[in-house]
């Protein structure tokens, strides 16, 4: 799971990333991103509305398992905000590598630094 000094904290925190994001979009969800100088980490939200899966259950495994591949591919010390925005339930059920593969890619076309 992803601390808490690397998530958003109320819906204000998030209203720069969608105003002055860039998106890289994709067939079950997009991301938003946008750096952050003011901060020396990086923060990341998923946002998974009801309109995805009535379930709130769902709604939560789709959150926890793009949280945990983001949390195993940024660099901790990049600071920059990251916001998942999901408009399909298929990611809830795909396969891991699939499921990796695409929120990978994202932050890989969005030229955001890996682990080494």
């Amino acid at each position: 799971m992803l601390s808490r000094t690397h998530r958003f904290h109320g819906y204000g925190s998030l209203r720069y990333a969608y105003r002055n994001g860039k998106v890289v979009r994709g067939p079950h969800c997009l991301l938003k991103y946008a750096p952050n100088n003011r901060r020396s980490t990086y923060r990341v939200a998923v946002v998974v509305s009801k309109k995805v899966h009535k379930s709130a259950v769902v709604r939560n495994r789709i959150r926890r398992r793009i949280y945990e591949a983001v949390r195993s591919y940024i660099k901790p010390d990049v600071p920059i905000d990251v916001i998942y925005i999901v408009y399909s339930d298929y990611l809830a059920n795909c396969p891991a590598d699939e499921l990796r593969q695409a929120i990978v890619g994202k932050l890989r076309s969005a030229r955001i630094p890996q682990k080494s």
